[in-house]
């Protein structure tokens, strides 16, 4: 089983814990993590996209002029969609692009993520985030001290009321609960700070 050094939040090392093989030595599945992140994103879209047919277009109903003796082709209505300003045919509409994806290949994938952090040395474990006041200057030195780019994720048990007024105006940071986890977001962050009751409970959840 790998270790890690726990540090408290001066970036002092304060203990060690031992990782799950299951879930931070599990080999990275690149396929996995294409398809949490596809999952992810296409769950995220709108989809409020629409246009509008011949018959929700503005204009008259009646036929512009008779059908025999003009010398001009037929119509029936200048909201054709062979006009201009006429309706569009098979355009798009709204509709939601979410799918459902297996939970086993989701647990996998936040295995791979997890290893992967693990192996690219951006996983620091924090005994806990216990903070003085809830100022977002405050924080930004607690990160400063980890050197912490500008694309952090925080993970901690749900209730901690001063870690989430400290971090919401940060540029760049973010902050969830294990529960709350995707292979996106450790994907996209550069470095995960994670408290050690939250770590215990991931690696139960996913062990």
């Amino acid at each position: 089983m790998p270790s890690v050094d726990v540090k408290n939040l001066e970036n002092q090392k304060v203990g060690e814990i031992e990782l799950s093989d299951k879930v931070f030595g599990a080999a990275v599945n690149e396929h996995l993590l294409y398809e949490a992140v596809r999952h992810y994103m296409a769950s995220r879209r709108a989809g409020t996209h629409a246009t509008k047919n011949r018959k929700l277009v503005a204009g008259s109903g009646r036929k512009l002029w008779r059908q025999k003796g003009t010398g001009r082709a037929r119509v029936g209505s200048i909201r054709s969609p062979l006009w201009r300003h006429g309706g569009t045919v098979h355009g798009p509409q709204p509709r939601s692009y979410e799918y459902r994806l297996p939970k086993k290949m989701l647990l996998g994938a936040l295995r791979s993520a997890l290893s992967s952090k693990v192996a690219e040395q951006q996983l620091t474990v924090i005994e806990e985030f216990k903070l003085a006041d809830h100022k977002s200057k405050a924080m930004r030195k607690i990160l400063d001290r980890f050197e912490s780019p500008r694309a952090v994720l925080i993970v901690d048990a749900p209730g901690n009321e001063s870690l989430e007024r400290s971090t919401r105006n940060l540029e760049g940071v973010e902050l969830m609960s294990g529960q709350e986890l995707h292979p996106y977001h450790l994907l996209w962050c550069k470095r995960l700070l994670i408290s050690r009751p939250a770590l215990e409970r991931l690696q139960e959840a996913l062990g």
